[in-house]
């Protein structure tokens, strides 16, 4: 049976753990493919036959030892300054738009993603979907392709990841749940709590509340964990760490990078650091300019 996973908010885990259990499933012999209808991000990568979908769709498709396609990503969502998007679809370039008239594109965007599920239903026999941002956007409702809408037109089992390490997971969990359109609601089969630091046994109790509270079983508690996977988006920049090594590398972090995950295997050998327009440079052994989605204004 295909799954979807949800999250209390961004830059939960809901990536890793879409790839986890496509690893795992694999590990058992199972075929299943990733999914997300709708990803925004400016890393990206290209597909075999050049095609462009989110880095976190082809890193997914690694775990589940497939080479990315398209359709594991239909819609692309690039950023551009100004409240504008390029839309990328099934791997090329739509349309540019402002943010306001994108939403006019919904009920297209929504049937071929649903087509897309579909096609990868059926090569591959099961697929793992991922959410967008928060599941629990309650002004997004009637335009939400990556959560709420997507969810209520394939009906598929539901689990909720939410981030302990940021605090507030109580609220997190039971808002989301409560916020949810009814008919979601009881899809969500199971909770996921990530990126707990610590003794797992401390948080026994506060599993049993959050089960009384919201009659959802807790599936796991996941440990913080830090690997070197590829960054989705520019969020993941505020929770790097630069390493104290000899050699000392200036990233210029632009309002509109693009791709930095290019210089993430550099952060294995180097102190990388992402630096905001404007801090001073003196003490860098190197200074990059990266990729940007809006050159002009950002140079």
């Amino acid at each position: 049976m295909p799954l979807m996973v949800v999250g209390t908010s961004s830059h939960v885990g809901k990536s890793i753990t879409v790839a986890a259990i496509c690893r795992c499933l694999v590990h058992r012999g199972i075929s299943v493919a990733p999914f997300k209808s709708q990803n925004m991000s400016l890393n990206s990568f290209v597909t075999a036959d050049g095609g462009e979908i989110g880095i976190a769709q082809a890193m997914q498709a690694w775990a589940a030892r497939l080479s990315p396609t398209t359709d594991m990503n239909p819609v692309l969502l690039k950023p551009k300054g100004d409240c504008v998007s390029q839309v990328v679809l099934f791997g090329h370039p739509y349309k540019d738009v402002p943010i306001a008239e994108y939403y006019a594109e919904t009920p297209f965007l929504l049937s071929e993603a649903v087509a897309a599920f579909g096609r990868l239903m059926q090569e591959y026999g099961q697929v793992v979907a991922e959410g967008a941002g928060g599941a629990a956007e309650v002004n997004l409702y009637d335009r939400d392709i990556a959560n709420t809408l997507l969810a209520e037109a394939l009906k598929i089992p539901l689990i909720l990841v939410a981030d302990i390490e940021r605090g507030g997971v109580f609220a997190q969990v039971y808002g989301t749940l409560k916020l949810l359109p009814e008919p979601i609601r009881p899809l969500v089969r199971g909770i996921i709590i990530n990126k707990f630091r610590g003794d797992p046994a401390i948080f026994e109790s506060g599993i049993r509340i959050i089960e009384d509270l919201t009659g959802i079983p807790v599936l796991g508690v996941v440990p913080y964990f830090s690997i070197p996977l590829p960054s989705e988006d520019s969020l993941s920049i505020a929770d790097k760490v630069h390493r104290d090594l000899p050699v000392r590398i200036a990233v210029i972090r632009f309002p509109h990078v693009s791709n930095f995950t290019d210089f993430e295997l550099l952060e294995q050998y180097a102190s990388v650091e992402y630096v905001p327009c404007g801090v001073p440079l003196a003490g860098y052994d190197c200074i990059i300019l990266p990729g940007t989605k809006n050159t002009i204004d950002d140079l």
